[in-house]
């Protein structure tokens, strides 16, 4: 496994300590197992989807936390009843526990999640405060600024 050092290109960058801090988490979780396979998919310009596959957990068994910019899903398996015996042939579903960690850009909240045949849906909208939002200007006339201007300084001499 490589490993990087961003230090140097750390020394001329100002504010964006928060940008490496995401890289060098991205390069430590790259070791994950993969577990429980996810697809992310964009439904407009501020609308995602994240359907993360957890065939056998019931609703109750997956706990979805959103905690700053960091959404973490997890699934811990209720235990099963050891009086029942079960034989296998064949055991392809991982019925294990998990934990999957997304991070979100900022402003991004999550609307609701719901669970169908084996997909956990899990619906985000990007929420852009009313003053980061793009706002148009209006261009006064020029010569109404120099008229208020000539009267309040009359009015002061």
């Amino acid at each position: 496994m490589r490993t990087y050092d961003f230090t140097p290109l750390m020394r001329t960058a100002v504010g964006f300590d928060r940008l490496a801090r995401q890289i060098e988490s991205a390069a430590r979780n790259s070791q994950e197992t993969g577990w429980p396979p996810y697809n992310i998919e964009a439904l407009g310009e501020d609308a995602y989807r994240i359907e993360v596959a957890v065939a056998g957990f019931s609703p109750d068994e997956l706990i979805i936390e959103a905690k700053e910019n960091l959404l973490t899903v997890t699934g811990k398996k209720a235990p099963q009843d050891e009086t029942v015996e079960r034989t296998f042939l064949h055991r392809g579903l991982a019925e294990r526990d998990f934990e999957r960690r997304f991070q979100l850009a900022d402003y991004v909240v999550v609307k609701g999640a719901a669970l169908n045949n084996g997909l956990l849906s899990i619906e985000l909208q990007r929420e852009l405060p009313e003053a980061l939002k793009p706002r148009r200007i209006e261009i006064a006339d020029g010569s109404s600024l120099i008229e208020a201007k000539t009267v309040e300084s009359k009015k002061a001499a």
